[in-house]
């Protein structure tokens, strides 16, 4: 019986529409409801996008492991994700905006979160603007992104 629910599971899996990929012109205009705590600046000091300092730096947040910016103390829930080597992809970044703590319970981790607002649309721009910000996908992006 195990065996039939795994194999179901992952004919499903494999049937589901691919993930809507986002905009990045349009996550620029929205990530500006973030920007009230998180900032997008380079390693070498190049200010993307001017924000407030409460959340860590998001340059190069997709393609990082996950509560990994030095100095940034992270809730319960994102220090799990860092001890798992749990690396952000632009799908997960996007879920993850869209309700932090239901995103962390999902994955297994502590629900317990810093961030407190949800990004009920406009998740998947948003990834998509900070993914051109990053090694993954951004042509903006280095190879060292941990902030």
């Amino acid at each position: 019986m195990k065996t039939i629910l795994t194999t179901a599971a992952a004919l499903m899996a494999l049937a589901a529409p691919a993930f809507a990929e986002g905009d990045a012109a349009e996550g620029e205009k929205a990530f500006k409801k973030c920007k009230s705590c998180h900032m997008i600046v380079s390693p070498d000091g190049d200010e993307i996008m001017k924000g407030g300092k409460t959340g860590p730096n998001l340059y190069g947040v997709v393609g990082r492991v996950a509560g990994s910016v030095e100095d940034f103390k992270y809730g319960n829930g994102l220090q799990e994700a860092a001890e798992a080597g749990f690396v952000w992809t632009e799908e997960a970044v996007a879920a993850y905006v869209a309700d932090p703590k239901a995103w962390l319970g999902e994955q297994g981790y502590t629900t317990k979160s810093k961030m407190t607002f949800k990004l009920k649309k406009g998740g998947e721009d948003v990834s998509a603007y900070l993914a051109t910000h990053s090694t993954e996908g951004g042509e903006e992006g280095t190879a060292d992104s941990d902030g």
